[in-house]
This record gives structure tokens, C-alpha cells and sequence, in this order.
């Protein structure tokens, strides 16, 4: 299973400017979409995540909806990403089909080894910054460098959290393999493609060939 390098974590102050974004962000090239809804009832949760998943079906970019797995299951989306207060990867993936991944979000070397153990296909593993959103201590480079050298796993790990186009380079070179973007996308549609070039993941643009 094949995890992308580039996921855009959905934001927006109502259901319909999520999925605004959603559209946006895959009309630009973002391979992954990870559908984040807090405080909101699952009868709605479930109703946004079928409009995402018509979305993103279209445009052929994964869908991960994030905490509820029986609306994953529903929908069909690609998989789960479990927070850290969430339910164990164990559990949820009973419910889900054989196919569908699971991510977890881990903020240390433990975090990470306990989703290790359950056998989740990702790891996104931060904040990389202080961000309002999170409430656990930034890893940094240094975070990263630390958790990176001590795992030693082929298991994808995703940083995110406050990430910059600028910052791509340095995470990367700590073994980090892709990262999770909000804001930053939110605020630039056209920065996807930036991203997608230095992470040098494929994006629609350089699937084509101009001849001048």
C-alpha cells in the first residue's frame, strides 16, 4: 500500500467551506484528503463525508476521514486516522474492510511504537510547530531527528503541524516521508504544487510534457 507523501488536513468554519476546500485542494493535485471535523454529530459527520467522497472520487485522490471508522466504513473512504485520544488501531480496524488503512497520530517515540504494534500503514507524528490545534509539546527538527533515528521503521511517517514550504527540506531529511498541511494549503491552493515538487511526489503538472 502505497501511502502519499502529501496530505491536505481539511479545515473550514462550516460543512460547506470544508468541502469547498476539499474540491479546491484536488482541483490543484493533492493526492490524500484527510476529512477532520471536531465537535460535530456523526449524522453529520457522515453526511459531509459522502459529499468529500463524491469529490474526491472524481478527482481520484484518497480520502481519510478522521476518528469516525464506521462512517469511513459507510462511505467507502480510503481509510481512518485515529488521534491520540481516539480508539486503538486494533479495534477500528474490525469494523473496517480489508482494504481501507488506518493512520494514528503520535507526538512521541512511544506514541509511535504503540501504533507500531497495532499495525497501523501510517504515522503522522507531531506538531513540527506550535500550532492552535495542538495542544501536545512541538517536535522540531530536532523532535524529528530523535524519534526518526530510534525507530527504524518502513512504516511512512508524516509530519505535521505549522509545516512551511521552506521547512520540507530539513523534515525530510530526518527520514520523515511526507507531511500533513492545513493552513498553509488553506490559505494557497497554488502552494500544492510547490509541495508536491519538493516532496517530488507526482502531481498532474509533471505528469505533462510542454513543448516550447
Amino acid at each position: 500500500m502505497t501511502i502519499p507523501k502529501l496530505h491536505y488536513i481539511s479545515e473550514g468554519n462550516t460543512p460547506e467551506e470544508q468541502l469547498e476546500n476539499i474540491q479546491n485542494a484536488c482541483t490543484s493535485g493533492v493526492e490524500l484528503v484527510q476529512l477532520c471535523l471536531k465537535q460535530t454529530s456523526e449524522k453529520t459527520i457522515l453526511k459531509i463525508a459522502k459529499a468529500a467522497r463524491d469529490i474526491t472520487a472524481h478527482f481520484q485522490t484518497r480520502l481519510i476521514i478522521n476518528t469516525h471508522y464506521k462512517v469511513a466504513k459507510t462511505v467507502k473512504a480510503d481509510g481512518v486516522h485515529l488521534e491520540r485520544s481516539d480508539t486503538s488501531a486494533t479495534i477500528a480496524r474490525i469494523h473496517l474492510y480489508t482494504w481501507q488503512m488506518i493512520g494514528g497520530t503520535a507526538n512521541s517515540l512511544q506514541d509511535c511504537e504503540t501504533l507500531l504494534a497495532e499495525e497501523v500503514d501510517y504515522i503522522n507524528l507531531g506538531p513540527f510547530r506550535s500550532v492552535k490545534k495542538e495542544n501536545a509539546p512541538t517536535l522540531g527538527i530536532h523532535g524529528y531527528s530523535a524519534i526518526m533515528e530510534a525507530l527504524n521503521t518502513a512504516t511512512p511517517i508524516i509530519g505535521f503541524g505549522g509545516i512551511k514550504t521552506e521547512d520540507v527540506k530539513s523534515i525530510l531529511a530526518t527520514g520523515i516521508s511526507g507531511i500533513g498541511v492545513s493552513e498553509e494549503i488553506t490559505k494557497s491552493f497554488d502552494c500544492i504544487k510547490t509541495f508536491n515538487q519538493l516532496l517530488s511526489a507526482s502531481s498532474t503538472d509533471e505528469l505533462r510534457h510542454t513543448f516550447e
